[in-house]
């Protein structure tokens, strides 16, 4: 019996190119952004290095360079001044808010670019939950999805290509489409935060868009951390209540669950690269313990070759020369 030798395909940098399974470009990439309110600002997050809340005209400029770098889409994520915040959020229904404002103006001027915008109230409640709370504290699913289906329409309207539902409550996906068709906007997308698991790892995103939690935790409506079946089950129903997409959200600590899902349901498959695993890789690098742009690298190869066909993540700066550059 001939002995089989595998390194012969890993002889040469040419050879393992023309083998690699699995390939990550810029394209299979979002870059997310927070975004402020006023003029020329750049606000520094001590958790996240090298990520920044910045106002609409500082996000045209990096939103710009990023899609000629290939980036087709960016997301995004309000920054709301405590002074407009109460415990409906109402503040994420104004007409001339902030992320109608900014999207009004990355349509105009980057027409070719994907806009993603998060749906959910937890930015605009001053309890920072994800939804309406009644006096006993509970998260109440119905009344929220009533608020959530008008908040895709209107930031639908302002020129999102694709609303995003992360709150987690039932049926929102089917009302959300309803809605949508109803006001003339069925071309606007629908990608299903369909697993979004209770976390340890948000902690910098929260302290990004200045939501902090008054009482009580998110377990009611975020998925327990131990469970897989659910996720699958949840992605059936969003699938047939008329999502475009689905998303698992953290990535990197539930490529198993991408990989389940992408067994099961036949819609585009997308990962959030969260705060929490961005920012453990940043603080080793700072130490000198790791080299981060690489463990980037091999992070987001590691969540599409799980399974994602696209990756949100904060670390796309880092890792875009790589993509860019292929040394034989």
């Amino acid at each position: 019996m001939l002995l089989a030798r595998p390194r012969r395909n890993r002889k040469t940098s040419a050879i393992r190119h023309l083998v690699e399974e699995t390939v990550l470009r810029p394209a299979d990439l979002v870059m997310p952004f927070f975004v402020v309110d006023g003029e020329n600002k750049k606000e520094e997050i001590k958790s996240l290095p090298g990520v920044f809340r910045l106002s609409l005209g500082l996000i045209l400029k990096e939103a710009e360079k990023l899609h000629r770098q290939g980036i087709p889409s960016i997301a995004l994520f309000p920054v709301i001044d405590p002074q407009f915040k109460d415990t409906q959020g109402t503040a994420a229904l104004h007409e001339d808010g902030l992320i109608v404002r900014v999207l009004q103006t990355l349509k105009r001027e980057i027409p070719s670019l994907c806009l993603i915008t998060d749906i959910a109230l937890d930015p605009f409640t001053s309890h920072g939950h994800d939804g309406i709370v009644d006096t006993r504290g509970h998260v109440m699913n119905d009344p929220t999805v009533e608020v959530l289906c008008k908040m895709a329409s209107l930031f639908g309207a302002a020129g999102a290509d694709i609303v995003a539902p992360s709150d987690m409550m039932d049926g929102r996906i089917g009302a959300i489409r309803r809605q949508l068709d109803l006001s003339g906007l069925e071309e606007v997308g629908i990608l299903a935060y369909t697993a979004k698991y209770a976390s340890s790892l948000y902690g910098p995103f929260r302290e990004a868009v200045g939501s902090t939690l008054k009482f009580g935790d998110k377990k009611t409506y975020q998925m327990n951390p131990a469970n897989s079946r659910e996720a699958v089950r949840q992605a059936v129903l969003d699938a047939e209540q008329g999502a475009d997409i689905l998303l698992v959200k953290p990535a990197l600590f539930y490529l198993d669950i991408l990989a389940k899902i992408k067994e099961k349901v036949h819609l585009p498959l997308s990962a959030f690269h969260v705060s929490g695993e961005y920012a453990m890789v940043m603080a080793a690098d700072a130490n000198g313990w790791l080299d981060g742009p690489k463990v980037f690298h091999e992070a987001l190869l590691s969540i599409k070759r799980a399974g994602a066909d696209f990756i949100f993540s904060y670390a796309v700066p880092q890792i875009l020369p790589f993509l860019e550059l292929k040394s034989f």
